[in-house]
C-alpha cells in the first residue's frame, strides 16, 4: 500500500514561480507514487491576518485552480479545504491541551517573524500555536510523509514531538511523521531578493504573458552591467538564477553565460530567451486553469469530493482520539 502524504498551502492569493519550482512540481509527480492529500489551510490564513477574512474565498479560488493549472489531479489526488473538514480544529483542541508553551516560543520561525513582521498584530494565541495546528493537520491523516523546505523543517519536529508526547500520555495513536526535504531552489523575485507576495516582487503562475514579459523585462539584473557593452557576471544576475530553475537546454545555458561575460549578447537577449522557456512550461498550465476557471460546479465539485474522502479519514481518527483520551464514545 503506498504510503501517505500530506502538505497543505496558506491561501494568500495567486501563487507564483517560487511555489511552482519550491512545491508543485513535486506534488504532482507524488501523484504517481503515494497515497496525497493536499490542503488549503484556510484557517491558517486567520493567523496573522485575523481583521480582515474578505479576500479568504477568493484567494481559495486562485490557488485551487493553480493546483488544478499545473497538474494536480482530484482522481489520483484528495484535494480540500481544511475548514471543510471539521475534524482539524478538533484535533488541534486535543493538541493544545499537552502542548508546551516552551516548544512554541523556542520556534525559530515564531521568532523570526515575531521580529521582521511589523504591520500586523501577532500577539495571539493563533499564532504561537500555529505549530500545534500544522501538527493536527499532518496527524489526522497519520500522514506518514511531509514534503517541506529546510524553513519548515522545525515545525515538522513539533509535529513528531507532539505525536509522541500524545502517545506517551494516551497509548499508541499517531505514526511519527516523516520528512521529504524537497530541494528548494533560488527563485528571486523582481527586485532579486526571494519571491514573495508580500515584497510585490513575484511572477505568478497565471499572469498574462504580457505581463509576464513587462516583469521579465523591468527585472533587475547584475547591478555592475550598466551599459549593453559592460561584461557582466551571471552568478550575481537574479534572472540567471530563474534561468537555473526553468531553463534544462544547458546548450543555451553555456552560450548565454558565455554571452554575458563577455558582453556579446544584452540582458533583454537573457531576459528574451528565459521568456520562451517560461511560456513554453506555463501556456500548458495556463490552458488547464481556464478550463477549471470556466465551470464553478467543477471546481465546488473538487473539494467537495476531496472533503468527503477526507473526512472519512479524519472521522476515524478522531474516534481513536477520543477513545486513546477515555472520553465516552459518541
Amino acid at each position: 500500500m503506498a504510503k501517505r502524504v500530506f502538505s497543505g498551502m496558506r491561501p494568500t492569493g495567486r501563487l507564483h514561480l517560487g511555489h511552482l519550482a519550491g512545491a508543485l512540481f513535486n506534488w504532482v509527480r507524488f501523484q504517481d507514487e503515494y497515497d496525497c492529500y493536499y490542503c488549503i489551510v484556510d484557517w491558517h490564513a486567520m493567523m496573522s491576518d485575523y481583521s480582515d477574512t474578505s479576500s479568504i474565498t477568493s484567494n481559495c479560488r486562485e490557488v485551487l485552480l493553480d493546483w488544478l493549472g499545473v497538474g494536480l489531479d482530484p482522481d489520483r489526488s484528495t484535494i480540500f479545504l481544511q475548514s471543510h473538514v471539521p475534524q482539524h480544529a478538533e484535533l488541534h483542541l486535543a493538541l493544545s491541551m499537552i502542548a508546551p508553551l516552551g516548544w512554541l516560543e523556542r520556534c525559530p520561525t515564531y521568532k523570526d517573524q515575531i521580529l521582521n513582521i511589523q504591520n500586523k498584530d501577532l500577539s495571539t494565541y493563533a499564532f504561537l500555536g500555529y505549530p500545534v495546528l500544522m501538527a493536527a493537520d499532518i496527524l489526522l491523516y497519520k500522514g506518514e510523509l511531509v514534503p517541506v523546505g529546510e524553513d519548515q523543517s522545525a515545525h515538522l519536529e513539533i509535529s513528531r514531538e507532539m505525536a509522541r508526547r500524545f502517545n506517551n500520555f494516551f497509548g499508541e495513536v499517531f505514526p511519527e511523521p516523516q520528512t521529504i526535504l524537497t530541494k528548494t531552489p533560488k527563485v528571486p523575485g523582481t527586485d532579486g531578493r526571494k519571491m514573495s507576495k508580500s515584497y510585490g516582487n513575484s511572477i505568478n503562475i497565471a499572469d498574462s504573458p504580457e505581463e509576464i514579459w513587462e516583469k521579465l523585462r523591468t527585472m533587475m539584473t547584475d547591478p555592475a552591467r550598466e551599459r549593453r557593452k559592460d561584461p557582466g557576471d551571471p552568478d550575481k544576475c537574479p534572472v540567471w538564477d530563474i534561468h537555473k530553475v526553468f531553463n534544462n537546454d544547458m546548450e543555451e545555458r553555456d552560450r548565454l553565460s558565455e554571452g554575458c561575460r563577455t558582453a556579446g549578447i544584452g540582458c533583454i537577449d537573457c531576459k528574451k530567451a528565459l521568456y520562451s522557456h517560461l511560456m513554453g512550461i506555463l501556456e500548458p498550465v495556463q490552458a488547464r486553469r481556464r478550463s477549471f476557471e470556466s465551470s464553478e460546479d467543477d471546481m465546488i465539485e473538487v473539494l467537495r469530493k476531496g472533503a468527503r474522502k477526507a473526512e472519512r479519514v479524519a472521522a476515524v481518527t478522531i474516534s481513536e482520539v477520543i477513545r486513546a483520551i477515555g472520553f465516552i464514545p459518541r
